[in-house]
């Protein structure tokens, strides 16, 4: 078993054509999980001057959860999964044929426990919308984060910010909407109410016969292809001197009481190998559990499993031109470039990988609804993943049980939407700054409060 070392940076190294001005030595940070959450990390902490090794189970970056999602970047929608009045409205969708909630029979004992657990949270005074508050205010650090990093790097992933229209498919949908648009506003987040007329000329090709009553519509809110991003940073990351490890599995963290000093890792051929550094950071998504749990700090992260539709336009016309999210069926669908993303579905299976037919049914049925023909919806590729989800519903960023540990983990469905600032944010954590938002709400302890 082979042990490798790190090799910290030297004061005032050269990182990426300019020299640091370092007060501190640099680090050697191990970043476990190639997703959007992990890449974006590295980014960060290469940007710093950092060495930074990303490992990473797949072959590439971004092929778990970043592969198949909504490709919504929506800064102004992030909320907690535990809110209790959508309990009652989430309990008869189980039972709805296209109902966008669903759950395996008989539930697992994990999936009972996150099922109880979100329940205890929902039922907690105040808390949802302290949690949204929160998670809103780090969507606006994130949209500020990714217009830099675009700026920077010019990627190339079907992305832009258009804006995100929340369809109303009943007159009680605009009546919460109203109460949103005040929230948004107290927090400076742009937001307008669209009567149907307005939507109609938003998007010219909604000509379907889906009930409509008007939209919320997020101005600022962005789209792009998740998986082609985490692919393009992961290029740009390697050009300023990032290693990615592929094809290799993290097993366990090495710790004694107040560090971790090593990880143990499979490698595509079966071998185990020791890898030191000076740092590490767990981006592992619904993985990331196992290696922290043996420290003392259990993640009760659950695989939310979600389904998409990917497929190239038929008729560009006909297609929206940004993204659109149909309450009617809870299915968002992006434009990205010349392809349509259609997205729905949260469903409780553990690690169940199938993909039923009535699940893509649905997904097509609510594209048709609005959008016509501008698909060949029966040839999309079919996708499902899982999202990272804790149950309270904000991500777990902040120090780990030990003092050089920490985590970026559990975005559930905004990690795409959330990752600039969580990388920015854990960045400034390990650099011993002060962060950009406050990261109570993210604090990875507080499933033992």
């Amino acid at each position: 078993m082979a042990v490798i070392a790190a090799q910290p940076f030297a004061r005032g190294q050269a990182v990426r054509g300019q020299l640091w001005e370092v007060t501190e030595r640099r680090m050697h940070i191990i970043v476990v999980g190639g997703g959007v959450v992990g890449i974006t990390t590295a980014y960060e902490l290469n940007r710093r001057g950092h060495q930074v090794t990303v490992l990473e189970r797949h072959d590439i970056a971004g092929n778990e959860t970043s592969k198949g999602n909504a490709a919504q970047r929506s800064y102004g929608v992030v909320y907690p999964w535990a809110d209790h009045a959508m309990v009652f409205k989430a309990l008869p969708w189980i039972f709805k044929q296209d109902g966008p909630l669903k759950l395996r029979m008989p539930p697992s004992l994990e999936t009972l426990n996150f099922m109880f657990a979100t329940l205890r949270y929902a039922w907690s005074p105040g808390l949802f919308g302290l949690n949204r508050r929160a998670m809103l205010r780090l969507g606006i650090h994130s949209r500020e984060r990714f217009l830099a990093l675009e700026s920077e790097l010019g990627l190339a992933f079907d992305g832009a910010h258009q804006g995100l229209l929340h369809l109303a498919s009943t007159p009680e949908a605009m009546d919460t909407y109203r109460a949103t648009c005040e929230l948004l506003a107290e927090l400076g987040i742009p937001a307008r109410l669209l009567s149907p007329e307005q939507v109609r000329q938003a998007e010219p090709g909604m000509v379907g016969d889906g009930p409509l009553y008007g939209a919320l519509s997020f101005d600022t809110d962005g789209t792009g292809d998740c998986h082609l991003f985490s692919r393009e940073l992961a290029r740009a990351c390697e050009a300023q001197g990032v290693v990615l490890r592929y094809n290799v599995e993290a097993e366990a963290l090495l710790a004694d009481a107040k560090r971790v000093k090593a990880i143990t890792l499979r490698t595509g051929d079966g071998g185990l190998e020791t890898l030191k550094a000076d740092a590490f950071v767990i981006s592992a998504g619904c993985w990331s559990n196992h290696l922290v749990k043996p420290l003392g700090l259990a993640l009760p992260i659950y695989p939310v499993k979600g389904y998409s539709l990917t497929v190239p336009l038929k008729d560009p016309q006909r297609a929206p031109t940004s993204t659109i999210h149909d309450d009617n069926f809870k299915v968002v669908s992006t434009r990205l470039g010349n392809r349509l993303r259609a997205t729905g579905f949260v469903e409780l299976a553990d690690f169940n990988r199938d993909i039923p037919a009535a699940r893509l049914a649905t997904i097509r049925k609510s594209v048709e609804s609005r959008f016509p023909g501008c698909a060949d919806l029966d040839a999309a590729e079919a996708w499902t993943g899982f999202r990272p989800m804790t149950p309270d519903g904000p991500a777990i960023i902040g120090r780990g049980p030990r003092d050089n540990l920490y985590l970026n983990t559990g975005h559930g469905t905004f990690g795409w939407t959330l990752s600039a600032a969580s990388a920015d944010v854990i960045a400034q954590v390990i650099d011993g700054e002060e962060p950009a938002v406050c990261l109570d709400a993210f604090r990875p302890g507080r499933f033992a409060e």
